[in-house]
């Protein structure tokens, strides 16, 4: 007796031809009612608790436009760290109250039946468009949206006003300093001694050992470090020195006299978006970008030998002065960090 089977409702596996399993097609299963669909109450809670998550939002984009007005950054870090962390939290509430509010509203007071769709050409016939229409329209009036005009009021708001987080920054930076010639040089000069960052302490050659790791900055008088622009221009200066064995460098001609008895100084802004590379490798003689895992070789330059880097680390040349100081030769050979417009190389 052979056992008959209904193809709109089995679904088998085959593999080269040959049938494996046959299973019944479980279908949509039953439908359950939420609280908010059988409790007027529920739904009417639902509805509050989504305009307040909207109304988060609203209060947390105006927070951010008056953040950016009335908090800015006076070039030290603790007024740049308190502007940034209160741009940051309006736009985590402008993002996280939207954000929220959709999820909660879908979940609690959207149509949530199931429906299934056969597939069609990707043009329908205008029958089929006019039945889409038709669709969209049922979908709108079961979101409750046409009913709830406190809810379409706190949406509407919310998503009208979000946009001015991306806008009124870009708008303000209109007629700002677009002076590109400032990210040609750093702070970096002929005879400018190198000192560990942060306590400014400065180094000899002979208190770096092979295999050794320092972070550097300028030695700059302490009332320029009080300055406003001290920030930005030691975010440009920040190096990084690696002392090798002298045989294990890969030096081209021109640049034999950049480094000292193996100390080689090199930019720590990732050519590729600006992240800081501190992670060295002594046995390979890498360094690491810990953001997208740009590795460079400072045994050869600094050339790249993996990640989304296109570039080596620019190269600060290094001497030594007569009391045994380290001291910058002159400033980077070229622009420190990412590509920008108008760089040539």
């Amino acid at each position: 007796m052979t056992e008959q089977h209904n193809p709109s409702t089995d679904v088998s596996t085959t593999s080269g031809g040959q049938q494996l399993e046959t299973f019944p097609d479980p279908g949509v299963p039953e439908h359950k009612l939420r609280m908010a669909d059988k409790d007027p109450k529920a739904a009417k809670r639902a509805e509050r608790q989504t305009v307040v998550l909207f109304v988060i939002s609203i209060i947390g984009t105006i927070g951010m436009m008056v953040a950016y007005f009335a908090i800015r950054p006076d070039g030290t870090t603790v007024g740049t760290r308190n502007a940034n962390l209160a741009l940051g939290l309006g736009l985590f509430f402008a993002l996280m109250g939207i954000g929220l509010a959709a999820v909660h509203w879908a979940k609690t007071l959207m149509s949530d039946h199931e429906h299934v769709d056969e597939r069609h050409d990707v043009r329908g016939t205008d029958e089929v468009r006019a039945a889409a229409i038709a669709e969209l329209k049922a979908g709108a009036e079961d979101s409750g949206i046409a009913r709830r005009p406190v809810l379409k009021g706190a949406v509407v708001t919310a998503l009208a006003l979000f946009p001015l987080t991306i806008a009124v920054p870009l708008i303000s930076s209109v007629g700002g300093d677009w002076d590109i010639s400032k990210f040609k040089h750093t702070i970096w000069r002929k005879g400018t001694r190198l000192a560990i960052d942060p306590n400014g302490r400065l180094i000899k050659a002979a208190d770096v050992t092979i295999g050794s790791v320092v972070h550097v900055i300028p030695d700059v008088p302490e009332e320029e470090r009080r300055s406003h622009e001290w920030i930005t221009e030691k975010a440009k200066a920040v190096v990084l020195i690696v002392r090798l064995d002298p045989a294990d460098l890969k030096e081209s001609e021109e640049r034999k006299s950049w480094s000292h008895d193996g100390i080689v100084a090199y930019s720590k802004i990732c050519t590729h978006v600006g992240c800081p590379v501190a992670l060295y490798e002594q046995q390979t003689h890498h360094l690491l970008c810990p953001c997208h895992q740009s590795t460079f070789d400072v045994a050869d330059g600094a050339k790249v030998v993996f990640g989304p880097a296109k570039r080596p680390l620019p190269q600060l040349p290094i001497a030594v002065d007569d009391e045994g100081y380290l001291i910058a030769q002159d400033d980077f050979d070229e622009p420190v960090g990412p590509s920008y417009w108008g760089r040539l190389k």
